[in-house]
């Protein structure tokens, strides 16, 4: 899930992007491709336009008219979401900013025509800064992304279960690390040195050492600190009592690190990685480690939780790195809004 971060909050407006009462009745006639041939007419026909940039708009607004019809929904009665939506898209496609720039000025043109003849009272396009402005933020898992990549080493534990002990041993650490990857948005270096001392797990905390030996406590949730007590009790026996090369068990055994590969040694970045694809994979997406420490982050601010509080879980030194995550704050808000101020609605 590709988002992007709109800039400063003072170019959005409290309106409500997810309902709006339309002054106007939509007509059953009133089709996608009626609007914008008639939109295309008054350009060629009043506007005077040359033939190159009526196929120009023809392209950007066909374009437009073919994301909202997946989505059920005609042009007029599109919403600012929808038009988000549409450009994250065209981010998501490697689409420069440029050209996601010149879709959204041909959108703004439509939309103000349709607004000088009365077809709509609202326009879409309104306060969305120019693409060229926005920074893409991290890419980070849809939420039955997340629960489908958290749930397969799960499938793989039954599967293991019939196999040998080893496989289902690594089949519940890969989820403990899972869970805690998502709990705590850890980076793939505080995975690989956290030690066992660090974890807290009844009072349902960690100690992550960071960027420049910088700690910080990280709270784990339920899910976690379930994954993790079985991993404790039945995974992490077994990988140190694993023989592999060679290793005994008595130069093995005693390894100061949480999560450990077979034998007791050290996890590589690539082991994580590959077994953060290999997990992804049940959710039609392939994600890396870091895609989970921003999906944390991501639903975290999704559902109300401040810029400050993320900050710390996620140890940015400094707020400023954070606020890349500041426009799904903004849209929070203006659902709250909307739906708890007494005058949010009145026209």
């Amino acid at each position: 899930m590709t988002g992007l971060y709109l800039g400063p909050a003072s170019s959005l407006s409290l309106e409500s992007d997810n309902a709006h009462t339309y002054a106007f009745p939509i007509m059953a006639s009133e089709t996608n491709p009626r609007v914008v041939s008639s939109f295309l007419d008054y350009l060629r026909i009043e506007k005077g336009l040359a033939p190159l940039s009526i196929t120009a708009y023809t392209t950007d607004i066909s374009q437009f008219s073919e994301f909202l019809e997946k989505r059920k929904r005609l042009l007029l009665s599109a919403r600012r979401t929808d038009v988000r939506q549409f450009l994250q898209q065209l981010f998501s496609h490697q689409v420069d900013g440029r050209s996601a720039g010149r879709k959204l000025s041909a959108l703004r043109h439509l939309y103000r025509y349709l607004l000088l003849d009365k077809k709509i009272d609202y326009d879409p396009t309104l306060d969305i800064e120019s693409p060229r402005q926005w920074k893409v933020l991290p890419k980070a898992l849809a939420r039955d992304e997340m629960e489908a990549t958290l749930g397969a080493p799960l499938r793989r534990q039954s599967i293991a279960a019939r196999d040998t002990v080893q496989a289902a041993a690594l089949a519940t650490r890969d989820r403990a690390m899972l869970e805690v990857f998502y709990a705590g948005a850890l980076r793939v270096s505080e995975i690989i040195n956290a030690k066992l001392d660090d974890l807290k797990l009844e009072a349902g905390y960690m100690l992550v050492r960071g960027k420049g030996d910088k700690e910080r406590v990280v709270p784990l949730g339920r899910s976690a600190q379930d994954a993790l007590s079985e991993y404790l009790t039945k995974g992490r026996p077994s990988l140190l009592a694993g023989k592999r090369s060679g290793a005994t068990v008595a130069s093995m055994n005693n390894s100061p690190l949480l999560f450990v590969a077979r034998g007791g040694r050290k996890l590589t970045r690539q082991r994580i990685w590959q077994m953060v694809r290999a997990a992804s994979a049940d959710s039609g997406r392939t994600a890396s480690p870091h895609m989970l420490r921003h999906s944390c982050a991501t639903h975290m601010v999704e559902n109300g939780a401040d810029l400050r509080t993320v900050q710390t879980i996620l140890g940015h030194a400094d707020i400023s790195t954070t606020q890349i995550y500041t426009h799904l704050a903004l849209d929070r808000l203006r659902t709250v809004y909307q739906k708890h101020h007494p005058r949010a609605k009145a026209r």
